[in-house]
């Protein structure tokens, strides 16, 4: 039996994702790799930067988020993918050393008219620094049914 299921995603729950800290030597080595502007990989760059520091790239923390809803959700469940989503926001920089607290909060489901034991689930993500958002995602991710 799947550890989630579409029957478990009920509009308005909220589960949460856990806690990760920023390794900066791994926030350096994602933008050398995948998003290399200056206020990602230089202190003073970043320093003279609009953000006001050495900070990482939207997608490593995108990638992070993704990390723990993957281990915390998608693991063992019914995860048939997701079609994308609708909003991608990174409101806030993140720096290393923060430490993030990621959730996920259910905000429709609805079963597929045209797959009878498929269901369509819009969730926001989100990441926290404190209070404040760094991160927000919103998407659909397709889930099996338990039940015909």
């Amino acid at each position: 039996m799947p550890a989630i299921a579409f029957e478990d995603l009920i509009p308005g729950r909220i589960i949460p994702l856990g806690e990760i800290v920023i390794d900066k030597d791994e926030m350096l080595d994602f933008a050398e790799r995948f998003d290399p502007q200056p206020f990602h990989l230089d202190e003073e760059a970043g320093a003279a930067s609009v953000l006001g520091g050495l900070c990482a790239s939207g997608w490593y923390t995108s990638s992070l988020w993704m990390r723990s809803y993957v281990d915390h959700v998608l693991a063992g469940s019914t995860s048939q993918g997701s079609p994308g989503c609708s909003e991608l926001l990174w409101p806030k920089p993140v720096f290393p050393g923060d430490v993030l607290r990621s959730e996920l909060e259910v905000i429709s489901a609805r079963r597929s008219k045209s797959r009878e034991r498929l269901g369509l689930v819009e969730m926001t993500g989100r990441a926290y620094r404190g209070d404040e958002v760094v991160m927000r995602t919103t998407f659909v991710g397709m889930f099996g049914t338990r039940e015909p």
